[in-house]
This record gives structure tokens, C-alpha cells and sequence, in this order.
């Protein structure tokens, strides 16, 4: 009789053992599947940059010719999306409102802008994607302003 508390006590220890090993091995998948999805990320964010975004700012970031001055149109060419341009001077919230919303509804008083609102085109998910695919094309200088600039916001 006395060798049935024991039994217990180790069925007991093998069943702590096992959760154990299963919870350790959920959490290992879990930071390895945030890890590959990462990359995964900023390749389907490349994948929607191109289709959306690359006619106006260009395949490699770099926007459109003499993007500083007035087109014949009147209204300013798109800016790169690289260092070189003002990009990585705005907030998160910032970029994420241009392009849902568009230029001239974010910035208001008569301002006129080719971009687009993609909020009917792009789900919320797809713009972070994109923001986060610019944004590792960014050297780290300019990656740690702009995360600033976005910490500062909130």
C-alpha cells in the first residue's frame, strides 16, 4: 500500500514534465515562427511597395526626378522613400494616415497631392507591412530618428 503514493507522486512528476516540455516547445515554435514571418513580412511588404507604391517613388525607394520642385501639373512630384527623402522624418501615425487617407486630406488647407487614399485598396495590415519594409530600407541613423519622432507621438 505504501508503494501507491510514490507511483502517484511520480505519474504525477512525468505529466508536470511533459506540460512542461510541451509549453517550452509551443513558446520555442512561437519565437521561431515571429522570426521567419519577419522576413516573410517584409518580403509580401517589397511584394505590395512594388504593386502600389514603386510607379510613383520608384522600384529602389529613390521617387520621382526633381521631386523637390513643382510639376507642369502644379503639384510636387513623389519623394523618395529612402534616406534621401523626408520619409523617415514623419511618425508612424503620420505615414500611416498619408496613405490610408491621402496627402491632401492629411495635410488639409487646399493642399493638392497626387497620393492617393488607399484605404479602399490596402487593408490597415497591408499599410504597416509596406511602413515596415520602407523602414528597413533605411539606414540606422535614420531608423532610430524616426522611431523617436513615433515614440515621441505616442
Amino acid at each position: 500500500m505504501t508503494r501507491s503514493k510514490p507511483q502517484r507522486h511520480s505519474r504525477f512528476g512525468l505529466v508536470v514534465v511533459a506540460i512542461t516540455a510541451l509549453i517550452v516547445t509551443a513558446a520555442l515554435a512561437t519565437i521561431w515562427l515571429r522570426w521567419w514571418n519577419g522576413g516573410m513580412d517584409l518580403d509580401r511588404g517589397a511584394a505590395l511597395y512594388a504593386v502600389h507604391c514603386a510607379s510613383c517613388h520608384g522600384g529602389e525607394l529613390e521617387g520621382e526626378e526633381d521631386w523637390k520642385s513643382l510639376g507642369d501639373d502644379g503639384l510636387l512630384p513623389a519623394p523618395p522613400h529612402d534616406e534621401t527623402g523626408h520619409t523617415w522624418h514623419h511618425s508612424d501615425g503620420l505615414l500611416f494616415s498619408i496613405v490610408k487617407e491621402g496627402s491632401a486630406a492629411v495635410i488639409g488647407d487646399g493642399y493638392e497631392s497626387n497620393m492617393p487614399p488607399f484605404a479602399d485598396v490596402l487593408t490597415d495590415e497591408d499599410i504597416w507591412t509596406i511602413l515596415d519594409f520602407l523602414k528597413s530600407r533605411w539606414p540606422a541613423r535614420e531608423r532610430e530618428f524616426q522611431e523617436q519622432i513615433s515614440q515621441q507621438e505616442n
